[in-house]
């Protein structure tokens, strides 16, 4: 019996992440200025300028397109894609290069959710 476990065809290296998070972000960046998050079409044009192969688009979409937007994206797909963990994989190989330095490129412009703290209040 084959135990030999395919990776989905979406699948892509850390490094590749990384570079395609650069890649897009400064795209959406220069088009569309800073924003929060941007539309579909906004990330598939910026995929297609780009290159950004289509079995690898969601990646893309899943770090600058809202939760709502990336699910309606994927309504009625047979791929069953993960905002959260793609959003998470994809913000951790950027973060997480190896570097001295958290991002060797600007993100200042993606605004992370406002987390709650106050769960913390013990520390007061």
């Amino acid at each position: 019996m084959d135990t030999h476990i395919q990776q989905a065809p979406c699948s892509i290296a850390p490094a590749d992440k990384r570079r395609q998070a650069q890649l897009i972000g400064d795209d959406l960046v220069r088009h569309h200025g800073k924003r929060n998050f941007y539309s579909v079409q906004q990330v598939r044009e910026a995929n297609r300028r780009n290159k950004i192969d289509i079995d690898v688009a969601c990646w893309s979409h899943a770090l600058f397109n809202t939760h709502a937007d990336f699910d309606r994206l994927h309504a009625g797909s047979r791929d069953a894609c993960d905002y959260a963990a793609m959003k998470a994989e994809m913000l951790h190989s950027v973060a997480n290069d190896g570097s001295s330095s958290w991002f060797d490129f600007d993100l200042s412009w993606l605004e992370f959710p406002d987390l709650d703290i106050s769960i913390f209040d013990f520390f007061d």
